[in-house]
């Protein structure tokens, strides 16, 4: 096959102290976080709205936040734009939990599904707010590397080619597009037949109207509607990676198909889409390979370098510690990750995707890497009790409490390929 070479000279356009290259929600709390840490931040979307998955993707829902016995385990920043969403959009946060943590145990969980554009327009106002800079329509191509050191990253964008300098580089791609490019070792998913947008139907809007209440006015529609774990996939419908455009291409293409099939099966006077994902709905593409992968196994277990506890969000009781070795490698000193792309293996990957472990890893990302300047070490070497009580002063829990753990420890994950660990760990 013939090929080309292509070369350019390109001059730094501006620097940074951190470049975050993402703007999901875990990209928006590490360029809030870091803004705040009195850094220079720039964040890079290659989309014209924040959220990613949280917004762009429809999947607008705050899983939930507590044990599943009426003790809140997620806080930080999560905590606030919860709350924050349920202001001006829809709230949809139980009676339960209205005024904060319930008084007495309650099964119902904390959760909050919210509008995905009004939370959109929130961040956006979230990071002007905190001084960071941000390039909307953007991609982050490649980053510059000198050895294991990222100087910074290659942008396209209506501007052209250009090169913005760093000092310490987040990935919230939610791909590892960038630290894969940059030959960080990374990890490869799958992901299974699912798509899901928003409609309105006239029973909807009737409903909306009797409840006065405009959030029941939408309904779900979708292409493919496998679950989480993967049942009943499809014997003939590949499952995806997502890191082709020829598999994201197939994958849309299959999943618009199957909702175009299903939507000429109804009344073309009783409905309307709403709301396509405005980026696929894959769930895990790919992670780093991290010092650490979390897993089912570490169930209840305590981490010296715990950055924040979380819940399982599917099942109760299950807590979990994430340890800053989830997001970065120690040889490649000033390059973090973040949300989706965090090490972790089977169910673990799932515990560390959803949106409030993505907001969480994302402000322990942005408060390493200001720590990393300041004391001129890699993110992975920095003093990590500095590091949990700069957490701790954000109001993120670090390790849960050992009162919350069950007496029967053992890990029940549901599905049709479950998974079952006797114990845990003290």
């Amino acid at each position: 096959m013939e090929s080309i070479t292509l070369s350019k000279k390109l001059s730094i356009k501006k620097s940074y102290d951190v470049i975050v290259c993402g703007g999901g929600v875990a990209g928006v709390a590490a360029a809030v976080t870091a803004a705040k840490n009195g850094s220079s931040v720039l964040i890079i979307e290659k989309s014209n709205i924040l959220g990613g998955l949280a917004t762009l993707g429809l999947v607008n829902l705050f899983v939930p936040m507590c044990n599943g016995n009426g003790k809140q385990i997620i806080f930080g920043l999560c905590e606030k734009w919860a709350r924050l969403s349920a202001k001006y959009g829809y709230d949809t946060i139980p009676e339960e939990w209205k005024d904060g943590e319930p008084k007495k145990p309650t099964s119902v969980r904390y959760i909050q599904r919210y509008s995905p554009y009004i939370f959109a327009l929130q961040l956006t106002e979230e990071i002007t707010s905190s001084g960071a800079d941000i390039l909307f329509d953007c991609i982050a191509c490649d980053p510059v590397m000198e050895g294991n050191v990222c100087k910074g990253v290659i942008t396209e964008s209506k501007s052209g080619t250009e090169f913005y300098a760093c000092k310490m580089l987040i990935d919230v791609t939610g791909d590892c597009d960038v630290l894969r490019r940059g030959k960080v070792p990374t990890v490869a998913g799958e992901n299974f037949y699912s798509y899901f947008g928003k409609m309105i139907t006239l029973a909807s809007c009737k409903t909306a109207l009797e409840k006065e209440d405009i959030k029941f006015a939408f309904t779900t529609v979708s292409g493919g509607s496998i679950n989480l774990y993967g049942d009943d996939q499809p014997a003939n419908i590949p499952k995806w990676s997502g890191l082709t455009v020829e598999e994201v291409s197939d994958y849309l293409v299959r999943n618009q198909h199957e909702m175009l099939e299903k939507i000429k099966k109804t009344d073309r006077k009783s409905r309307e889409i709403a709301m396509l994902p405005l980026m696929p709905n894959f769930r895990t593409t790919c992670r780093i390979a991290g010092d650490y992968s979390l897993s089912v196994n570490d169930a209840y277990r305590h981490f010296d370098d715990s950055i924040c506890a979380i819940n399982d969000f599917d099942h109760r009781n299950h807590l979990f510690e994430v340890p800053l070795r989830t997001l970065c490698r120690h040889d490649y000193p000033n390059m973090i990750t973040a949300g989706r792309s965090a090490s972790g293996v089977g169910y673990g990957w799932d515990l560390l995707r959803v949106i409030p472990p993505a907001i969480l890893t994302g402000q322990a990302a942005a408060h390493a890497a200001c720590q990393a300047i300041r004391e001129q070490v890699g993110v992975s070497d920095v003093n990590i009790k500095t590091l949990q009580k700069h957490l701790e002063n954000d109001d993120v829990m670090i390790h849960f409490p050992d009162e919350y753990v069950p007496e029967d420890k053992s890990v029940i994950i549901h599905g049709k390929n479950a998974v079952e660990i006797d114990g845990g760990h003290n």
